[in-house]
């Protein structure tokens, strides 16, 4: 529960410290007072938006911060939020605050750390529950209904469960979905893939190939001169002129005179062996000559031939990668997506099979979900047509209407159809009500009396209420359109709420004001020019001279009346708390 609320600088609010207690809070006051604003203050400190426009005029920031009582039945959940981000302190309180700054970002704190404003958030879901003014809007909002069921319901585990099941069938879906696509393009997907294939198995290529072919280019390019090069140096090793003699013959001569200085000088042996090994390697590179001349080729046939290849080379490389081994590549991976396009036919046939499976899956689950739903109906019902009794609506009959709708791709049910169906299951959910006997039931969002939509949003509210475990409720004038003779009424039924809850309303009845085991006054203040929010904790004679303002002038008739109120209210709570 609240304990603490700290606001400075925050709109009208200069500065406002407030403690609460548990049971039923009531603010009372004039209009434009500031009570809407302390409520604003506390859904911008649960992570609601926050904008610079709520900073006091002349004031570079807003301060809000709050302590909060963590009880039993959201102990557990708090505590793993806190130890999940290193936050817990104290096992049983919790300090939220946030900064608005006129210049620079916002900061929200959790036990006096810097958090992300979605922390907040994630945390005031399980501490405070407001119903403001707009909530009205939200219940003549049919998409709302569905979700106000579920949460009387209590059905949040069978939601998830049923929405995994949605969850995979979208992506089994869309996985259809895009391969269907692909077939539509699969054949000139497939014509390119297999002209591509075969334009590079059928030049069939070898890894080195290219070098070896512009070897051979050149050595066919250029046959003349190399053979005219190479009979030039064999001329010069072997063969000799008339003029010049061989270089073999000369260094045979040289071999010839070492083995002769050997016999006669046995210390020269060690020479020879060395010289007769460079004759035997001239006479080996004159015999390598003779065969690189007759090899050398005049094929200008062959050179067409090479030329021809290097330039299929240069074509497939333009086209398919840079070098024979990225071709290659290109290929086994062409080959490849033609083996995937090829096989996507058993994948369909694969995601159909897991598809129908998922549906069948879906229609369980969906069916579970609906009994669960249809049978809380029943008990919301009973119990909303209990409570409208009360508030001076005793013809008044409520009804939750389910509407499904056919659909030949939807999930299949036990009897047979198949329903459509989406991420909130198998139905569509609209509230009904018949406000007057005879005329029959009538989509809540036609009602055309504000005070009976009032009522109704009070009364759902308050059982819906009683369901929760989130330990603060706040009504933002819930009682708009609610004449007094009801407030009693109204009252009583927050104060009996307040036994399960910490409640706190803002209320102009003063028949529902009297209800309140706190009342605070909330004021505006002129001083110095400037407007001020000020918050009496009323007791005693103050409290009753707040409800006697509350029922008109101030005089003794307002005051006696006052005084019978509290006193009527007082015998009231004494018999419900016996």
């Amino acid at each position: 529960m609240l304990v603490e609320l700290r606001i400075e600088n925050f709109a009208i609010i200069d500065r406002l410290e407030l403690h609460f207690r548990p049971g039923l809070i009531t603010f009372t006051g004039e209009t434009g007072a500031g009570k809407s604003i302390i409520i604003d203050a506390v859904e911008t400190l649960m992570g609601g938006r926050a904008e610079f426009t709520m900073i006091r005029t002349d004031a570079e920031r807003a301060n809000i911060e709050a302590v909060f009582r963590i009880p039993t039945a959201v102990r557990d959940v708090v505590h793993a939020i806190l130890q999940r981000e290193e936050l817990l302190d104290d096992p049983d309180f919790i300090t939220l605050g946030r900064e608005i700054r006129a210049a620079g970002r916002n900061v929200a704190r959790v036990n006096g750390r810097s958090v992300n404003a979605s922390l907040l958030r994630e945390l005031g879901e399980h501490l405070v529950d407001v119903h403001g003014q707009s909530e009205h809007l939200s219940l003549l909002r049919v998409r709302e209904h569905l979700n106000l069921l579920d949460r009387y319901a209590g059905n949040e585990k069978e939601i998830n469960t049923y929405q995994e099941s949605y969850r995979q069938i979208g992506m089994v879906r869309q996985e259809l979905r895009e391969l269907r696509q692909a077939e539509k393009e699969a054949a000139r997907r497939m014509d390119v893939l297999d002209y591509q294939i075969n334009e590079i198995e059928a030049a069939r290529l070898q890894p080195g190939e290219e070098e070896e072919l512009q070897s051979e280019r050149t050595r066919l390019a250029n046959a003349e001169e190399l053979t005219s090069l190479a009979q030039e140096a064999l001329i010069a090793l072997d063969e000799g002129t008339p003029e010049s003699p061989a270089a073999t013959d000369l260094f045979g001569q040289v071999v010839e005179a070492l083995e002769g200085l050997a016999k006669l000088d046995p210390g020269l042996a060690d020479r020879t062996e060395p010289t007769r090994v460079l004759f035997d390697g001239l006479s080996e590179l004159a015999r390598d000559l003779r065969g690189y001349i007759d090899g050398i080729e005049f094929n200008p046939k062959r050179l067409d031939r090479v030329e021809e290849r290097l330039n299929l080379i240069n074509n497939l490389k333009r086209k398919y990668g840079e070098s024979i081994e990225k071709i290659l590549e290109f290929a086994l991976e062409a080959r490849r997506e033609l083996e995937t396009i090829s096989q996507a036919g058993e994948r369909i046939e694969e995601l159909q099979s897991q598809e129908v499976d998922l549906l069948a899956k879906l229609g369980i689950q969906g069916e579970a979900l609906s009994e669960m739903r249809r049978s809380a109906a029943k008990k919301l019902e009973a119990e909303l047509v209990a409570e409208l009794a009360d508030l001076r609506m005793p013809e008044a009959k409520f009804r939750v209407d389910f509407q499904r709708r056919p659909d030949p791709e939807g999930v299949p049910v036990q009897s047979g159809e198949r329903l459509a169906f989406d991420a909130t299951g198998l139905e569509r959910v609209e509230f009904l009500i018949a406000p007057n006997p005879g005329e029959g039931f009538k989509p809540l969002v036609k009602i055309a009396s504000g005070g009976e939509t009032s009522r109704l949003m009070l009364t759902i509210k308050n059982v819906l209420a009683r369901a929760d475990h989130i330990p603060t409720l706040i009504f933002d004038e819930i009682d708009q359109g609610i004449g007094g003779r009801v407030g009693t009424v109204v009252g009583q039924k927050l104060w009996r709420l307040a036994r399960l809850h910490q409640v706190m309303c803002i209320t102009h009845l003063p028949q529902l004001a009297a209800f309140g085991e706190q009342h605070l006054q909330v004021q505006k203040q002129i001083q110095s020019g400037r407007t001020l929010t000020i918050v009496e904790d009323l007791s005693g004679e103050n409290r009753v001279e707040e409800l006697a303002h509350m029922l008109g002038e101030l005089s003794p008739g307002t005051l006696h009346s006052a005084r019978e109120m509290l006193e009527t209210v007082g015998n009231l709570t004494e018999r419900e708390r016996a």
